[in-house]
Formats: C-alpha cells, structure tokens, sequence
C-alpha cells in the first residue's frame, strides 16, 4: 500500500532559485510520463514554441532547445558546442554569473577576452566598443541580462547592437530575467538566450533550455566539445521525433508545462513583470524602513533580486538571521558580491506582496530579538 504523506506547509522561498512554486504546479509532477508517449511528446513540443513567444520569435528563425540540468548546465552547452575551435569570446562581466563564463571558457579551453566592471556601476559600453574594435577574431559576445549576484540589470539591447555591429554572435544569460522583464530576442540580436525552469516561470528544478538563432545553431555543426552537451544534436533530437536523446525529466517538464499556462493567465510577461515589481517595492520600501540599505544605487537596481548590505553593528550574525527567518518560514539567501558584505531577497517565484509584507514583520520581529536598534544600530556600513 503507498505511504499517504500529509500536506505540510512550506517556507516561502525568497532567494534566486529554486523558488516557491504553486500547487498546481507541484501537483503536475504526481503523474508518471513515458519518455515516448504521444502526450508527452506533444508537451514538449507546446512547451518548446511556448518558449519561443515568450522571448517574441517563432520558429524557423528561432529554435528552442531543452537540456537536462542547471542552467549552467545550459550556458556551457553553448560555449562548447557553439563557439568554434578557433573562436574567440568576449566576456562582459560585472559579477558572479559572468566571472562563472570566464571559468567555463577556461576550463573548455576556449579563447576568450574580458572586460570587467565593477560590481555596482554601469556598463561602460564605450570602452566594450572599442575593444570590439581593436579586438581581431572575436566570434561571439557574452553577457548576463540579470547579473543576480546584484539584482543589475545589463542593458543587452545596446550590447546586442555593438556585437552584431562587430559581425559576433551575442550569448546572453537571462537566467534571472527571461519571462519577467520584456525582451525581444530578434530586435536585441541575441543569437543564444539561456534561462532554467526553477526561475521566472516559476517551474522546478530539473532542466533549463537555449533559445538560438537557427543559422547559428546549424553553423555549429562539427564543433561541439562534449557529447551530452551538444545543442545541434540536442535539438536535431527534438526535430527528430520530439524525443530528447537521453532520459528526460518527466515531471520537471509536467510541472513546467502547467508553469506555462499559470503564467499565460497571469497576463505573460507583463503581467508577471508587474508582480515581481510590485514585490520588489514593498520589500525596499519596507526593508529601508528598518535601516537596511541596498548594494546599489536605485538607480541599476533591478526588481528581480535585491542585495543588502550588512548593518554595521557588532549584533549583526548574518547565519543567526537566516536561522531565526528560516524558522519563521522565510528563506533568504547569502550575498554573492566580491567587494562588500550582503545577503540577498527574492523578488520572485509564487510570491505576492502580502508575502513580502509577513517577511518584513518578521525581519523586525527578528533584528529586535538580536537586540539591534532600529533607530540606531542597523544603518549603513
């Protein structure tokens, strides 16, 4: 007889992924799939050119391609099988995620060039055209649309133009963005956007895809470094007979699937975009109110994940923190900054802002058990 489990309550997930799903969503992933079956093959293929309208292009221009694993996963799946052997990337990074390209390309063995900013300023995009321009033999530019270490936004309609301007393919990590903040790929010249399930679309952990230009993807045929990793082939499997080539995650995709059609009712894009901004609002507005002040200056800030600055106070425990709000059914998450102290909230996932909200009254709830004042102690390094 199958063991029943009880319904329990989960914490709230505020961090950058996984993130709190809904229900529906999760009940998704009680049926069983066969890998051939005609209806999950038709699931995978409506999941596919779901995909695609979201990011405002259709097939044949633009093909989608699911790959089993962490968007990483995604991301290097592109560098090696679409940057050919004598290829060269240039690298813009401004945190975490791109310095995580600059170690994929290192340890793939692939010539790269990097520009590096810092964490909490502007692209200089003058100074990444003209590398552009003194720079011989770069095949493709790369770039993270969410640097999610910070919450920045990258502004990669204008890198697009200053690759495709320079004849390079674009490559843009939207793990954090895509479904959530508008993009056209085609208008922004991004020849490769990867993201994951477990993010804006508010699915489970368990694959993540690319969406790539077709001709770019056919030009690579011949260059791919690792077999499970091929995106041609991926996708040449997918074409085939709508079957991926090694053992899929059924349920993953099931639940992503209803993922789909929740944020279709949602009203797509924008209406999801509203949610995590109103989200993001209520948290700053609430979180400065205790004396917490953001990593970056309003201005870069996007409204997809905030970083905070640790209080200068000798009361401050970040782990005690993130104890006492685990036990109350908040999760946050650590900071990811090179140059400062920070934890980090997410705005997104099946969160409202009444959620935000309970957070904050536990934040207070908790700063005042730590025994800082929040007219005094808590404030600005």
């Amino acid at each position: 007889m199958d063991t029943v489990i009880p319904p329990a309550r989960d914490k709230l997930l505020l961090t950058p992924g996984p993130l709190t799903t809904s229900q529906t969503v999760k009940q998704a992933m009680l049926r069983d799939y066969g890998s051939r079956d005609r209806a999950f093959i038709e699931r995978v293929a409506d999941i596919r050119r779901r995909l695609l309208g979201l990011g405002g292009v259709a097939s044949p221009d633009y093909e989608a391609v699911l790959m089993q694993g962490s968007g990483t996963y995604a991301v290097e799946s592109v560098f090696s099988s679409c940057v050919p052997p004598d290829g060269r990337v240039l690298l813009v990074v401004n945190g975490a995620y791109g310095r995580r390209m600059v170690r994929i390309c290192e340890v793939l063995r692939i010539a790269a060039e990097v520009e590096v900013f810092p964490e909490n300023a502007t692209l200089d995009l003058r100074r990444i055209e003209q590398r552009l321009q003194r720079s011989r033999g770069v095949t493709h530019v790369a770039a993270v649309h969410c640097e999610t270490s910070t919450g920045m936004f990258n502004p990669v309609e204008v890198l697009g133009a200053l690759a495709a301007a320079a004849g390079a393919r674009f490559v843009v990590d939207a793990m954090s963005s895509f479904a959530a903040v508008p993009l056209d790929l085609d208008k922004a010249h991004i020849d490769y956007l990867v993201s994951s399930a477990n993010k804006c679309i508010e699915g489970v952990p368990g694959f993540a895809f690319v969406l790539a230009r077709r001709a770019a993807l056919l030009e690579s045929r011949g260059w791919a470094r690792s077999l499970s990793l091929d995106l041609l082939a991926q996708w040449e499997g997918l074409e085939a007979n709508g079957q991926f080539r090694f053992t899929p995650p059924t349920h993953a995709l099931a639940a992503f699937h209803q993922a789909l059609l929740e944020l279709e009712a949602e009203g797509g894009v924008a209406g999801r975009a509203a949610r995590y901004r109103t989200n993001y609002e209520t948290l700053v507005a609430g979180m400065r109110a205790l004396g917490f002040e953001e990593y970056l200056d309003p201005a870069l800030q996007g409204y997809i994940i905030t970083s905070y600055r640790y209080p200068a106070t000798a009361r401050w425990d970040f782990e005690q923190f993130y104890q006492q709000l685990s036990a109350r059914g908040f999760v946050i998450y650590p900071g990811k900054t090179s140059d400062a102290d920070c934890f980090r909230i997410g705005n997104i996932g099946r969160i409202f802002p009444e959620d935000i909200r309970a957070l904050l009254a536990a934040v207070r709830d908790v700063v005042m058990e730590m025994g800082m004042d929040l007219m005094g102690d808590v404030g600005p390094n």
